[in-house]
């Protein structure tokens, strides 16, 4: 059983306006390969591109796709190489994930990161962690898990967070909330962009955080955010849907921790 604390679909929703590309041609529909090649190459404004058979790749927005990170142009260039297996193939927006983080890095957040920020902010107020079960045997596991990363933010992040037990909301110090929000905030767009998929996915922001700043990998994260999950599953067993969400959540982390690592940050 999972469990949604108070103000998550809120805090979700906004994310998914700040973060969504609606004019993505990739959203909806399958579209046919036209191109032979994909290669990353430097632009002569600076940073680096990709060209589709000597076309530079335009973001859904018109922009020309571009990054200041060679790495990350060399990946995308490497999902477009593959999508759709060959020219005339059919091809979808997840053969592509990188380059729609960057289209949302470049197109929605870069003009104005504000909404992008205080969207991830607002998860620091009902953070997973702060959240411990009224069943003791999972409490005594989730202050084992949980409160070193609670730690952690209170000395790396200065955010220390209180906890509380079942779902009844607790208020955090504005001090602290302040201090996550600039945590927030020391992000460029395409951090925010990963973050925007991290912590969602986590349902923490102090462990998207810790996945941004280097204290946790992918894998990590997600098995803290998921202790709840396999606490239960002892007693009452899985099933194929819960686990297909599960393993859906594990490659939206993996993505934005992979993201996180070709752009540096």
């Amino acid at each position: 059983m999972v469990r949604v604390k108070p103000g998550e679909r809120a805090q979700t929703l906004i994310l998914r306006r700040a973060f969504s590309l609606p004019s993505d041609p990739l959203k909806h529909d399958p579209m046919k390969r036209f191109w032979e090649a994909a290669l990353a190459v430097p632009r002569l404004e600076g940073g680096y591109g990709v060209v589709l058979d000597g076309r530079p790749l335009r973001l859904p927005g018109g922009n020309i796709l571009t990054t200041v990170s060679h790495p990350l142009a060399e990946a995308i260039a490497e999902e477009w190489h593959k999508a759709g297996g060959a020219k005339g193939g059919e091809m979808h927006q997840d053969d592509v994930p990188l380059t729609r983080l960057l289209g949302a890095a470049q197109e929605r957040i870069a003009p104005d990161p504000k909404p992008m920020v205080e969207g991830l902010a607002r998860y620091g107020e009902t953070d997973l962690l702060c959240y411990r079960a009224e069943d003791q045997r999972l409490a005594v596991r989730q202050a084992e898990a949980w409160q070193p990363m609670l730690e952690w933010a209170a000395l790396a992040l200065d955010a220390p967070l209180s906890i509380t037990q079942g779902l009844m909301p607790v208020a955090q110090a504005p001090a602290s909330l302040a201090a996550l929000e600039a945590a927030v905030a020391r992000h460029d767009a395409a951090g925010l962009a990963a973050l925007g998929v991290a912590v969602p996915a986590l349902g923490s922001l102090v462990l998207g955080l810790a996945l941004s700043l280097g204290r946790l990998d992918a894998d990590e994260a997600h098995r803290l955010a998921i202790l709840d999950e396999l606490y239960q599953e002892e007693f009452w067993g899985s099933d194929d849907e819960a686990q297909a969400r599960r393993a859906d959540r594990l490659k939206e982390v993996r993505l934005a921790a992979r993201f996180m690592a070709l752009t540096g940050g």
